[in-house]
């Protein structure tokens, strides 16, 4: 079996700290016997407006969030997905929101770009990130020694049909920022629901409490287990999440109730 973490943060604008606190936490996931280590969305930066992590966007291949990432993965040797970063879209003032995953060599091994634009207005909170994200065009996945990882960032949660244009994964991981309105409401029945309908493992990893910008993320980074059952949570605040990926019980559970045989679109 594979020991799994999620790392939740309450990030900061100020990006070396951001890295100091995900240093000490991916550390304490390795310590804790992780071999996947996944990092919350906007976790190098969490600006006092949308536009701040445009000044912080990084090519591919070259910036110290990167450098950051592929090191951890080196020196704990462990498969790091880095939550997402800013990188440089072609449109100015906006950036893309990636994630991108490291092998336990340090390698960048595959890259994946928010497709679905989170937008929500309701009273005195509103987001668009339309407004300084370009989307993503192209589905993201990578082969782990477990089986097929797939990649998607917290808005695709609701949107069911990318999950399944993945194919038959073991692992879907999911990087939020969730807010805490949203999140109450839906969080949890929408990672259950991914994991239930898919058959495979979903590991979540959140930011999660107050940050200095004002706004507040719900947390409550998880793993699910294919049949839907919650396997471990950390309801708000910094930490980390761990648990096990099963194999067979994986099998079991497509083998029981084989849906994924029964589709007929």
């Amino acid at each position: 079996m594979t020991t799994v973490a999620a790392v939740q943060m309450v990030s900061t604008p100020q990006v070396s700290d951001n890295l100091a606190t995900v240093r000490r936490l991916v550390g304490e996931a390795a310590a804790r016997g992780a071999g996947l280590v996944a990092l919350p969305e906007y976790w190098p930066i969490m600006g006092m407006s949308d536009a701040d992590k445009v000044a912080h966007a990084e090519q591919p291949g070259s910036g110290p969030i990167q450098d950051c990432m592929a090191a951890l993965a080196r020196e704990h040797g462990v498969w790091l997905i880095g939550g997402t970063l800013p990188l440089v879209s072609k449109e100015d003032g906006k950036v893309l929101n990636t994630t991108l995953v490291y092998d336990p060599q340090g390698q960048a091994v595959s890259r994946y770009d928010k497709i679905h634009l989170f937008g929500f207005n309701k009273g005195s909170e509103s987001y668009d990130e339309a407004r300084t994200i370009v989307p993503g065009e192209t589905i993201g996945s990578f082969e782990a020694p477990f089986g097929r990882v797939g990649l998607s960032i917290c808005y695709d949660l609701r949107f069911p049909e990318l999950f399944r244009a993945m194919g038959e994964c073991a692992l879907i991981v999911v990087p939020a920022a969730f807010t805490h309105t949203t999140g109450r409401a839906h969080w949890e029945v929408l990672l259950r629901a991914r994991a239930i309908e898919n058959q495979c493992y979903v590991l979540a990893a959140a930011q999660g409490g107050l940050h200095e910008n004002g706004r507040r993320t719900f947390g409550h980074s998880m793993l699910i287990d294919p049949w839907g059952e919650v396997k471990a949570v950390l309801p708000e605040g910094e930490g980390v999440v761990c648990g096990e990926l099963n194999p067979a019980f994986l099998a079991g559970v497509r083998e029981s109730l084989p849906a994924l045989r029964h589709r007929k679109m």
